[in-house]
């Protein structure tokens, strides 16, 4: 017999002081071989205390300089009429900022004209190479190089917050992004993250079952989810179809065993698995 647990309740402004914002994104890209869909994956250091070793997708926390320039966005976008939320304009610039940070990949941005950036290998070295002279603030990055934040490049996806959790507990946004191209070039880190690669949905499960890669359980649930759909634009209809709202795993009794399992109505085809074999960071 399984015992369910209630649906997640939306929290309120209070409650959400108990998990430090954070951002992730999931980015696509065509792979130049075969013309499959891929996906950025970056392997973390095993020296971090957070899912140290694990295979996970770029991002990280939202910075104060995120939160100034997010405050910078929204009067813009209110000059144009456009209501936002504070808290998800911070999360889209953490997003970018963390990819170009952690990868040396630009997205979400356009020239300050409106169109397209002339974006290139160089420019998106010497634009990760000022971010960490600038102590990881994106404004001064935005402004020296011309660029404009593309907001609506990012297609919101999911909000894993594990409030029961163990431990720290981060509020993340996860959202989509599409690079279209598989010509692009990559650099790891070297601090927070040892291996960067491109695979697809299923490959990385099939990865991490051998063994290959780390996963932790928000990481295989949303790969679960990318696999039921070939490509970015099939990904980005099924997430507008789909509330974002916040996910809080829960534990509950399936058949006398300990499962770790989320609600339904996220989009997630995988609701859970046995707690012993959950890796939850």
């Amino acid at each position: 017999m399984m015992i369910d647990p209630p649906p997640d309740p939306v929290p309120s402004p209070s409650a959400a002081s108990m998990g430090e914002p954070a951002a992730t994104v999931i980015v696509f890209r065509h792979a130049r071989e075969t013309g499959a869909a891929e996906i950025l994956l970056v392997e973390r250091s095993s020296r971090l205390a957070f899912a140290g070793g694990a295979t996970v997708f770029p991002g990280g926390k939202v910075d104060p300089a995120d939160r100034a320039l997010a405050v910078h966005e929204m009067a813009r976008k209110a000059r144009e009429g456009a209501g936002l939320d504070p808290e998800d304009v911070a999360g889209r610039i953490a997003a970018v900022r963390e990819t170009l940070e952690e990868t040396g990949l630009l997205v979400a941005l356009v020239a300050a004209s409106g169109e397209a950036a002339p974006f290139t290998a160089v420019s998106a070295r010497a634009a990760r190479v000022m971010l960490v002279e600038e102590g990881g603030a994106l404004a001064p990055v935005l402004a020296r190089f011309g660029w404009s934040l593309d907001l609506e490049g990012l297609v919101p996806w999911a909000r894993w917050w594990p409030r029961d959790k163990p431990g720290r507990i981060f509020d993340t946004r996860f959202y989509l992004a599409d690079l279209g191209t598989g010509a692009v070039d990559l650099a790891v880190d070297g601090t927070e993250n040892r291996r960067l690669f491109w695979a697809s949905a299923r490959d990385a499960l099939a990865l991490a079952d051998k063994g290959a890669i780390h996963i932790i359980y928000p990481t295989r649930r949303n790969l679960e989810r990318l696999a039921d759909f070939p490509d970015f634009a099939a990904c980005r209809a099924h997430a507008q179809t789909i509330p974002v709202v916040p996910i809080s795993p829960r534990m509950v009794l399936r058949e006398g065993c300990e499962w770790l399992m989320i609600p339904p109505g996220h989009g997630y085809p995988v609701l859970g698995e046995p707690l012993r074999g959950a890796i939850r960071d």
